[in-house]
């Protein structure tokens, strides 16, 4: 894809309406400080379109990124921040839901995990709840940049295991630093939202 512009086109809170969105949408799911926004500035060639923070849990809506008024990029509040209140994680977790469930436009949810750990709970928790309902992960390791080329494999196969993936199951490496891996990310996400190009 060639971005030739974008652009922070909805943000939904709460109590907001999931958008009837024109184009076909690809949505980001991970925990807090994963590096949602992170990926999303460097999918979308922007230093800082998507905000990024040092403080987890600041993604308390869900964004949509317009891409050249052919695609959405959606980025979806962060899971499994401790310091914000139970009350407040289930609204969050309701409105995610809200979204996966009405969505018309959904072409597929990317799950981020950290390349460094193994699977938290609450990441099993969100592969499962996919799964479930009828979505087939993709799963991105973000923050390749953080080990020795030597150690991905090893942490792949963590990452795998943890969430006991099925082997066909698509597992991309990323880093936002260097940008490793972007092409390979693009390449997939045109394959599910440009016509003729889908599997």
């Amino acid at each position: 894809m060639v971005i030739k512009n974008v652009s922070l086109e909805t943000v939904c809170g709460i109590t907001s309406r999931i958008p009837d969105n024109p184009y076909p949408e690809v949505a980001f799911a991970g925990k807090s400080n994963v590096g949602k926004s992170s990926l999303i500035n460097a999918l979308m060639n922007r230093k800082s379109l998507a905000r990024t923070s040092a403080q987890p849990g600041k993604t308390q809506t869900i964004n949509f990124y317009n891409i050249n008024d052919a695609m959405y990029l959606v980025d979806l509040p962060g899971y499994g921040y401790a310091k914000t209140s139970r009350s407040e994680q289930e609204k969050w977790g309701g409105m995610v839901e809200r979204y996966l469930h009405t969505s018309g436009q959904l072409r597929a949810v990317f799950l981020l995990l950290d390349i460094r750990h193994a699977p938290s709970d609450n990441d099993r928790m969100m592969y499962e709840w996919m799964t479930y309902h009828g979505y087939a992960p993709l799963i991105i390791a973000t923050k390749l940049d953080k080990l020795k080329r030597s150690q991905v494999p090893k942490q792949l196969k963590t990452i795998r295991e943890g969430l006991g993936i099925s082997t066909g199951t698509k597992l991309f490496p990323f880093s936002a630093e260097t940008k490793q891996g972007r092409e390979e990310l693009w390449e997939q996400i045109d394959a599910l939202v440009l016509p003729g190009t889908g599997e």
